[in-house]
């Protein structure tokens, strides 16, 4: 059922991607062997990587949301590639959320690549005590162009439509936005290496993949469907700390992708668990009759 939905979920229109931090001590304890044997040939750090990643990759597929999670020590871009992978040529490049940083590159060519606007604002929210006027300015602007991200959700407008509101309304903010942006740092009215000049800097290097929402249909304008999504594994690190081995991450991350559609498709997570197990041959047989979404009309009593 899992390689089901990893291959249902490589076809997706749109991907949101994260990653976040997890515990392993049979990793942990592969770091500390290797930082010995660095420093017993006299080099400050082992080459190899020693992070533990959590990934989580939302992907939407029609009206369904599907919730994939791999722990290791992938990162965010390449579980992304390796999922990608699995997608049919003949379809168009998929839309691919993500915040800016380098966890989330992937092979930038296969896809169509947005930028969290919402990461963008709150480096000004953060700023707003020191640079209460500056922060003021991308503040208001941004505000008004998310709400009328939300009236066109509450309208219910096609994505076309939705498409034409954004360039409508929300691009003339975003051009004034931007010129109020590019002198700030060129004539020298704000430090560049400052903590302002560098939330400029961040708007202005990724302008193109932060306004992909009013070039392109579908393109979402923030990242935070995937962290909630992370949230589950935030909790679980929490709650038992870490796990033993890397294969029992990976049965959790795969046990989590599992129940994460049900959460979605409003069903009862241990019921369609139950269902799968109970029903094995069946769901070998015909995998995509036992999705969350397709199961329930099979489960109940006649």
């Amino acid at each position: 059922m899992l390689e089901y939905l990893e291959r249902l979920a490589a076809q997706g229109e749109l991907l949101y991607q994260d990653d976040t931090s997890v515990r392993m001590l049979s990793l942990r304890g592969a770091n500390l062997k290797a930082r010995a044997e660095a420093e017993a040939l006299g080099c400050s750090r082992s080459k190899e990587r020693t992070g533990m990643y959590t990934t989580a990759l939302v992907v939407q597929v029609g009206e369904q949301t599907i919730c994939l999670y791999y722990s290791g020590r992938a990162q965010a871009g390449e579980n992304l590639t390796a999922l990608l992978e699995q997608r049919q040529a003949s379809l168009d490049k998929p839309l691919v959320m993500s915040d800016a940083l380098s966890h989330n590159a992937a092979d930038e060519t296969a896809l169509i690549r947005c930028h969290c606007l919402a990461h963008g604002r709150r480096q000004f929210s953060d700023l707003a005590d020191v640079f209460p006027q500056e922060g003021a300015v991308v503040i208001e602007a941004l505000t008004q162009v998310f709400d009328h991200d939300e009236h066109a959700r509450h309208a219910q407008l096609s994505p076309a439509a939705r498409l034409a509101y954004h360039q409508a309304y929300s691009r003339p903010l975003m051009d004034a936005l931007k010129a109020w942006l590019d002198p700030q740092c060129t004539e020298r009215l704000v430090e560049p290496h400052s903590a302002l000049g560098k939330a400029i800097a961040y708007m202005q290097g990724h302008w193109e993949t932060l306004t992909r929402f009013f070039s392109v249909e579908h393109a979402p304008l923030d990242n935070n469907l995937v962290e909630r999504a992370l949230k589950r594994c935030s909790r679980q690190r929490k709650n038992s700390l870490f796990y033993k081995t890397a294969y029992s991450a990976y049965i959790a991350s795969g046990l989590t992708s599992l129940i994460a559609p049900c959460l979605h498709a409003g069903v009862n997570a241990l019921e369609s668990l139950v269902a799968l197990q109970e029903h094995r041959p069946e769901v070998f047989a015909a995998p995509e009759a036992w999705f969350p979404w397709t199961s329930q009309a099979r489960l109940v009593p006649p």
